[in-house]
Order: structure tokens, then sequence, then C-alpha cells
């Protein structure tokens, strides 16, 4: 009879380089209709979250005359407005998000890397 090992599953760190490469974010871009202005802001939003992110986020864009209920939850006051839920800490930007700089510093993606593509 074959003897049977007892394997420990190691758990990944989570301050590692490795995993916070790999680490998801959610953004939720609140507009309000088709206005230019967050027209600008989703395709800027867009933009920055290619070049910066990859693959690694999901961007739920929200109109609030559509979904009023979400922004009040949310305590959105003006729009357009980003907020990062995912990683922690929550973020808020209001704006056209036209200042790539800004976004990356308000969303703590500065120094941020993408994984190198295979």
């Amino acid at each position: 009879m074959p003897t049977r090992k007892k394997v420990e599953a190691k758990m990944p760190d989570p301050s590692s380089a490795d995993n916070a490469e790999q680490e998801k974010f959610i953004l939720r871009l609140y507009v309000a209709g088709t206005t230019p202005q967050s027209t600008r802001a989703i395709l800027n939003a867009q933009k920055i979250c290619e070049e910066h992110l990859g693959g690694r986020y999901q961007l739920e864009v929200i109109d609030i005359y559509q979904r009023p209920q979400l922004a009040r939850d949310e305590q959105i006051i003006a729009v357009p407005t980003l907020v990062r839920h995912l990683p922690p800490p929550l973020r808020k930007l209001v704006g056209d998000l036209s200042n790539s700089e800004r976004v990356l510093i308000g969303l703590d993606l500065l120094n941020l890397t993408l994984p190198k593509q295979p």
C-alpha cells in the first residue's frame, strides 16, 4: 500500500512584488449622460487603465441618470467621478481625468509597473 504524504499549501505573501503586480483594480466611473465632459472622462479613464493597468482592471461606467441610486449610495455629488474600490483604500477623483499625472497620483498608480508581456 503506497504511503500518503501531507503537502502543505504555501499562501502567497500579500506584500510580495509579484502579487502586487497581479492585483486587480475595480473602478467605477460616474457620468451624467453623454455630455462632452462625460465622454472625455470615459475615454481618458480607458486610456489610463490600458496604459498603466493592462488587463488587470475592471472599469464600470455608470450613468447617474440611468442608475441614480448607485450615485446616492456612493455619495457622488459631482460628475464625472472615478472611484477606486479595490485595492483599498477607497479613492475618489472628480473631473474629466484629462491630467493623467494627477489621476495616477490620485489612484496611487504612479509607481506601479506593468508585468512584462511574453
